[in-house]
């Protein structure tokens, strides 16, 4: 999963949150990236900070509605890539790391 924002900081502290509400098992954080983009009908070239989370494919949701929260993007970039295939180790390690999402927890 892919988060941008202008404040480096500011994703950090925000990846960190995720890390420690067990959304994402781990992030890693570019503390600049160069985004070139349409907005408005202008055509941007602007500093970001880039986050690669790696979560679980059912905590998406909750980490898009984190980000409709907190984030200071009127429309943040937020997208998720699928895992194809990894580590084992690694990728059961990410399973163990984070919780099970909302809906199925409060099933439990």
């Amino acid at each position: 999963m892919i988060i941008t924002a202008a404040d480096a900081d500011w994703l950090a502290e925000f990846t960190r949150r995720l890390v420690t509400d067990r959304l994402a098992a781990c992030g890693h954080n570019i503390a600049v990236i160069r985004s070139i983009y349409r907005w408005e009908g202008n055509v941007q070239d602007e500093d970001e900070a880039r986050v690669a989370l790696h979560t679980r494919r059912a905590l998406v949701p909750e980490i898009v509605a984190r980000s409709h929260q907190e984030h200071p993007y009127e429309v943040p970039c937020v997208i998720a890539l699928p895992i194809l295939d990894g580590n084992p180790d690694y990728l059961r390690w990410i399973i163990e790391e984070t919780r099970e999402p909302a809906a199925t927890a409060a099933q439990d």
